[in-house]
């Protein structure tokens, strides 16, 4: 067949129009599976996802994806559609502060408490997104840690989307992505050059991070406690009863006088009995 009749072969997309029915049905999927709310303003965006989706099935529409995802046989694309409408916008060190808060008032403690007798140090990042916090925690915790052994050191990293934490665990990205850190991190980051023009992240880092899927909705299989949790640019997604609710199992998974990281345009959902502000988004669990 020539690549003219394949592509003649090829199922064409003709419509890609959103109706507010259907518009009305991929939020509550998408509420239902993963409490991710969308936002009315976000149509454009949740259409152009879901066209993507349309033509990995092979289908015509979005009005025929809606279609196939009310059948038994679409139980294996729910995962699908919330990996297609999650946000993973990231990049290394953001919001600053939070790094150099760990860096030096919540690590340099934990290990001078920890050391010597085989402490264990737990650090949840909760939404690792294609791996630039996680690894950026790591790179933080290796310049205070060192090459000690004495201390149990573990990173737990989990997001709710499979193929955006294959490219976390993969851990290559584009050089641009660290030419433009500021010099006093970059070297953190302990880079492996490939031959492909990329660069990778070192595997003394890599071994300090386990990556997990997780629904935050949906049971939690760890038991704690963490002395730090990462959760930001998360609660943006959710609405004021899933917030309250996940906050609720966070603290119980923190550690007395452990912290919890939220993002910079972020706030608890209502003032919580066990948790104070310290700093720019940064609260700690009272003993």
């Amino acid at each position: 067949m020539s690549r003219s009749s394949a592509a003649l072969a090829q199922p064409q997309l003709t419509d890609v129009t959103l109706t507010r029915d259907d518009m009305g049905f991929i939020s509550k999927l998408v509420y239902e599976h993963a409490g991710i709310v969308i936002r009315e303003h976000k149509e454009a965006m949740t259409r152009g996802r879901l066209a993507r989706r349309v033509k990995a099935l092979g289908l015509h529409s979005v009005a025929e994806y809606c279609a196939y995802l009310k059948t038994p046989q679409a139980a294996d694309e729910i995962p699908e559609l919330i990996n297609a409408v999650t946000t993973n916008h990231t990049s290394f060190f953001r919001e600053r502060h939070h790094f150099d808060h760990l860096r030096k008032d919540v690590l340099p403690r934990l290990v001078q408490e920890r050391s010597g007798r085989r402490g264990r140090i737990r650090i949840w990042c909760s939404a690792a997104s294609s791996g630039e916090e996680p690894y950026s925690i790591a790179a933080v915790s290796r310049d205070v840690l060192g090459n000690r052994s004495d201390v149990d050191f573990k990173i737990l990293a989990t997001d709710i989307d499979t193929d955006i934490l294959a490219k976390a665990e993969a851990a290559v990205y584009s050089p641009d992505q660290f030419d433009r850190l500021p010099s006093d991190v970059k070297p953190l980051l302990k880079l492996e050059n490939s031959s492909r023009g990329e660069a990778r992240i070192s595997e003394d880092l890599r071994r300090m991070i386990a990556f997990k899927r997780l629904n935050l909705i949906e049971r939690w299989p760890m038991s704690g406690p963490f002395d730090v949790i990462f959760c930001r640019n998360v609660f943006i997604y959710f609405d004021t009863q899933t917030k309250a609710s996940i906050l609720d199992r966070f603290v119980t998974l923190l550690a007395p006088g452990g912290f919890l990281y939220l993002g910079h345009s972020e706030s608890l959902p209502q003032p919580h009995p066990q948790l104070r502000l310290i700093g720019r988004t940064i609260y700690e669990r009272l003993p």
